[in-house]
């Protein structure tokens, strides 16, 4: 069932970083910090596939993402709805079955074999397509993924995720510049928020988590150096 009435932006943020908080998606280990992706460290660290096993959150997250999506982008702004390969898939067919949408998803590359196809399902030439995900850092990674809807003759021009790092000022600006705009429930600055305001973890640890967002690269720099 589509949803119609949600709290506004600000509760939704406070309320999403709370669920993450609770089953333990979150994680703060400054003293230890976790390596990315990139190679770079991090006090921090999000896992947001755990909100599969959990279904009340995730009912209530996918609710607000896809009231989030209608408020911002329109309600009649979306012909398909295709999740990124792998941790966007179940969230793109819960949005989907929410917005009684067809679903599709996109591979990192193509499989192979067969039809050697990135896109999985049925998309056409002219759809308007919202590319779901669970979370961005920087935005680069979803590039791939738009270009590969738009090689199909469809249109991507907004992607939605839960969970947004909103640290790195260039993330919108790489999104925007290849005609993306992205709508995210909330950042690491809302579960900062929020675990100071339940306790959750140390004071040591909350203020170098809260110096590593103020200054990530700086952060990050000072770490490789010591």
């Amino acid at each position: 069932m589509t949803p119609s009435s949600y709290p506004d932006t600000r509760e939704i943020a406070r309320l999403t970083a709370r669920m993450l908080l609770e089953i333990g998606a979150v994680n703060f280990r400054p003293e230890d910090p976790f390596i990315l992706a990139s190679g770079l460290p991090s006090p921090t660290y999000i896992d947001c596939r755990k909100l599969i096993s959990y279904p009340r959150i995730r009912a209530t997250l996918m609710d607000f993402m896809a009231v989030t999506v209608m408020r911002e982008a329109g309600f009649e702004a979306f012909d398909n709805i295709a999740g990124g390969e792998t941790a966007g898939i179940p969230f793109a067919a819960l949005v989907a079955e929410r917005l009684g949408l067809p679903m599709t998803y996109v591979r990192k590359k193509p499989k192979g074999y067969g039809r050697n196809a990135r896109i999985e399902g049925d998309m056409a030439e002219g759809e308007r397509v919202l590319l779901v995900e669970d979370l961005t850092t920087d935005g680069g990674s979803k590039l791939s993924f738009v270009d590969a809807i738009r090689d199909t003759g469809a249109t991507c021009g907004h992607t939605a995720v839960i969970f947004y790092y909103g640290i790195f000022p260039e993330t919108e600006k790489t999104l925007g510049d290849h005609g993306v705009q992205l709508h995210a429930l909330c950042t690491w600055w809302d579960v900062l928020a929020e675990a100071k305001a339940q306790g959750v973890f140390s004071t040591a640890a909350l203020a170098e988590v809260e110096a590593f967002l103020n200054d990530p690269r700086g952060w990050q720099d000072a770490k490789k150096d010591a």
